[in-house]
């Protein structure tokens, strides 16, 4: 399931270091390109909650294998796309394949083990994301520098077959939802702690969304637009390092890494919005952030799950669909600070909205329990 995390995310994020190849080729501008990004991104927003609902009763096996085989094909029609309309319908496939991955993945995960484990199995699934940011991003884009983007499309798209074959051979089938037990999206969103852990979601992908997606514009402002390969490899590096260290005691202090996690971004933007003009603080506040933000997803994913009981498919979903929006309004929100007040702005708006996803931590004891109610599973 980590490599099936992997595949997903390495399918939405590779045409950002593959823009200039792939506009030349399809005899678009770059800004036009880019929107392979976000046409993925809507792709997964619109159909996560009606299609997750329309194969509830599927065996999760059976389902996850749909979306692999989803993957190849939308990277093959990508690969091998000569029209730019062609390639976006291959990224609202991708994108459409990668909600139902979403919306399943952490559901599935807490399935195959005792509830004792649910974090650690979610942590577990959800580490091909960072390792997917840290290291399969990077080498897709040397690979499609190399050799051609269309071969790392292509090469994406032999990945999710191998993979698509691993998953048959050794992972074990869960049976769907039965009709009548079947979760209505107004039903769940009333549950206590769905709410606020949607807020959450909502809040911290945005903050994250804006200083990620214009990273290499803060950077140039300060002379180190050159170092934003180094400064994303730090980023996805303590990524990777947060993610094993939450799937360790996740069970235990769900509320309390929550916490921890928001403080430790807020502290890399603090770093950026203060100490920018040193490349050292830069550094640091790049570590910080991948620290903080790196286990947040399985932390959300495990709070909702938790929180949702029964209804964890449906509220997976809606998780899927809100961390899709949020990045659809980052960038959008990044844009217009960047119009408004310069790339100076971005660590400060982080900031600001990290305070809102502080409060709704500390307030919530529905969503983010206290330590007592981790630790006997519940």
């Amino acid at each position: 399931m980590a490599t099936a995390s992997f595949i997903t995310v390495l399918t939405e994020a590779l045409p950002g270091g593959l823009l200039p190849a792939m506009s030349g080729d399809l005899r678009v501008s770059e800004s036009a390109m880019g929107q392979a990004v976000t046409v993925y991104a809507i792709g997964s927003a619109v159909a996560a909650i009606p299609l997750s609902a329309a194969t509830s009763g599927w065996g999760r096996k059976r389902l996850l294998l749909a979306t692999m085989a989803g993957f190849a094909v939308a990277n093959t029609l990508t690969a091998i796309s000569d029209q730019y309309l062609l390639t976006m319908v291959g990224r609202f496939i991708a994108g459409v394949c990668g909600g139902l991955v979403w919306a399943m993945m952490a559901g599935y995960a807490r399935r195959m083990v005792p509830s004792s484990l649910h974090g650690k199995a979610i942590a577990v699934a959800m580490a091909g994301t960072p390792l997917s940011l840290a290291l399969g991003v990077p080498a897709g884009t040397l690979l499609g520098q190399a050799l051609g983007w269309r071969i790392a499309f292509v090469t994406m798209s032999l990945i999710a077959v191998a993979v698509l074959g691993w998953l048959h051979l050794t992972a074990p089938d869960f049976p769907g939802e039965q009709r009548e037990r079947r979760s209505r999206v107004a039903h769940t969103v009333r549950l206590p702690g769905v709410t606020p852990v949607l807020l959450v979601v909502l809040t911290v992908v945005l903050a994250h969304t804006i200083l990620y997606t214009y990273i290499a514009t803060f950077l140039d402002k300060f002379g180190m637009v050159g170092s934003t390969a180094r400064v994303l490899f730090v980023f996805g590096t303590a990524s990777v390092a947060a993610i094993w260290f939450v799937g360790s005691h996740i069970h235990r202090h769900l509320r309390r890494l929550t916490v921890t996690g928001t403080l430790l971004f807020a502290a890399g933007a603090t770093l950026l919005a203060t100490l920018a003009g040193s490349p050292g603080f830069v550094y640091a506040a790049a570590a910080l952030w991948g620290l903080g933000f790196g286990g947040m997803a399985t932390l959300l994913q495990t709070a909702l799950g938790q929180a949702a009981g029964p209804a964890a498919d449906t509220a997976q979903a809606m998780l899927v669909t809100l961390w899709n929006t949020a990045l659809a309004l980052g960038g959008v929100a990044g844009g217009l600070l960047l119009d408004g007040l310069g790339a100076g702005s971005f660590p400060w708006s982080v900031l600001a909205i990290l305070a809102l996803v502080l409060v709704t931590v500390v307030v919530d004891r529905h969503g983010f329990p206290a330590p007592r109610s981790t630790a006997t599973g519940q």
